[in-house]
């Protein structure tokens, strides 16, 4: 390892600062695009539901699909970023994504969309894992601070995303909400064949692209997905056939994988990279306190408009002052993460976030239920503008070497988090008279099991000082 160390820093002396800063502008803006892809659908919710002429439980499937195709392929991606290289495979990436958010844009029914909304993510899923190598191989000593402002590009998408949403739900048709990524995506395409680092292809690894895992991890999550979806059906039960099967077929699908992955030579996730010494603190952490609760403030507009008859625009605002306290603190806390360490503002971080979600379950004790909802919005975000630098970091510190597979480790479990959040969600809201009750219930008992599990931060491997 440390001769790959020493490789990386001799690659990045290379590269002078006013270079690191183009590149990491060129990442920013495709970082900047799926983000703002996934918080202007979820403002538009409500629309989509009226305009195609389905449940809400389906609509919740554009953005828990976006998520299964980003799961399905965050991995795969990083093999192929580290095999064909970085640069290749995030300009590839660019691609598939943008010409995705054309056709997603053009389809007119719920089933069309989502599928479109795979591909979609097919494309994204490989732009953060191909990112993040450019960075460590690229950026030095600088690579735990450039590392740690990608939380803050996540939160800047967040912020612009709802605004978009907000005035196409209102002054144009939802379609729009895809198109607004082609001149993005044609921009950062151009750029990055300009700019961007030539790939060193010399140490790459060849081994087999490990398939059969990759789709018996995909039978897991979709019969997951489905069984949830169903249980949203009126008349449904859990003690349904269809749900019975679904379930029988998750738990089988979940043990060969198992199995695959501790006998196969070369599997598509290296068992060490899930449980391993360090990593499982880390990766229940990315799962449970980062994807759950992003999956849930993804559904604070719907929230907001079912509880309180707030608007579309005024839901998305909500997304909005969100989104800048994310980005306030998770700048600061990259700037500051070598003195902090991890642990600290992963707690103090934690407990602002639980906080957020908590009030939001509660009705108003002062000011109108909009002033309160941006008060519990504003907690969320500082909440997770706190911790994501340093759930960022505590993994990629642990191997830096393998940044890249790391990175997709750590997205594939947010993506997780974000499906049985927003799943579950939807799910509860589908099937309950009061919508807006069920979904504040959801919200307490989200806050509780986030406060019960913070004792994960403990193991979290502590790290002071550039590594």
């Amino acid at each position: 390892m440390d001769k790959e160390l020493n490789r990386e820093e001799a690659e990045s002396a290379q590269t002078e600062p006013v270079q690191r800063w183009v590149v990491f502008l060129i990442i920013s803006l495709a970082l900047l695009m799926i983000t703002i892809d996934s918080t202007i659908v979820a403002t538009v919710l409500h629309t989509l539901k009226e305009d195609l002429g389905t449940s809400i439980s389906w609509v919740g499937w554009t953005l828990t699909a976006y998520s299964f195709g980003f799961v399905l392929m965050l991995l795969l991606s990083a093999k192929l970023s580290t095999r064909f290289g970085h640069s290749r495979v995030f300009r590839l990436s660019v691609l598939i994504f943008s010409l995705a958010s054309l056709f997603c844009g053009l389809s007119r029914n719920i089933y069309l969309l989502i599928v479109m909304r795979v591909i979609q993510a097919v494309g994204g899923a490989g732009i953060t894992p191909s990112a993040t190598g450019i960075i460590v191989s690229h950026f030095g000593s600088a690579r735990a601070q450039f590392l740690g402002l990608f939380g803050s590009i996540f939160s800047i998408g967040a912020m612009i995303g709802p605004v978009f949403g907000g005035l196409i739900a209102t002054y144009w048709p939802w379609s729009w909400i895809f198109f607004i990524n082609l001149p993005l995506g044609l921009a950062v395409l151009l750029l990055s064949i300009r700019f961007l680092p030539k790939d060193n292809l010399s140490h790459t690894d060849h081994g087999r692209l490990d398939f059969t895992g990759l789709a018996l991890m995909g039978m897991a999550i979709l019969s997951v997905m489905f069984a949830t979806t169903y249980l949203a059906e009126p008349g449904s039960t859990f003690s349904s056939p269809i749900f019975i099967g679904l379930t029988l077929l998750f738990l089988m699908s979940f043990l060969f994988l198992s199995r695959h992955l501790r006998n196969v030579k070369d599997p598509f996730i290296q068992p060490q990279f899930i449980s391993g010494k360090g990593f499982g603190a880390v990766n229940l952490l990315n799962i449970i306190h980062l994807g759950m609760a992003i999956g849930a403030n993804a559904l604070v507009p719907l929230y907001a408009i079912n509880r309180y008859g707030i608007s579309e625009m005024g839901a998305g605002m909500l997304l909005v002052v969100n989104g800048v306290s994310s980005v306030i603190l998770s700048v600061l806390m990259s700037i500051f993460i070598n003195r902090t360490g991890y642990r600290k503002p992963l707690y103090i971080g934690g407990v602002i976030m639980i906080a957020g979600i908590a009030l939001l379950s509660i009705e108003p004790l002062f000011g109108s239920p909009y002033v309160w909802m941006m008060i519990s919005a504003f907690f969320i975000g500082v909440g997770i503008g706190t911790m994501s630098p340093a759930g960022r970091n505590a993994g990629i510190s642990l191997a830096p070497d393998q940044s890249a597979n790391i990175a997709a480790v750590r997205s594939l479990g947010m993506q997780l988090g974000q499906i049985v959040a927003i799943a579950g969600a939807t799910a509860i809201i589908a099937g309950a008279k009061n919508t807006g009750y069920a979904q504040a219930i959801f919200y307490a008992g989200l806050a509780t099991f986030l406060l019960i599990t913070m004792p994960v931060i403990s193991r979290i491997t502590e790290q002071k000082g550039a590594w």
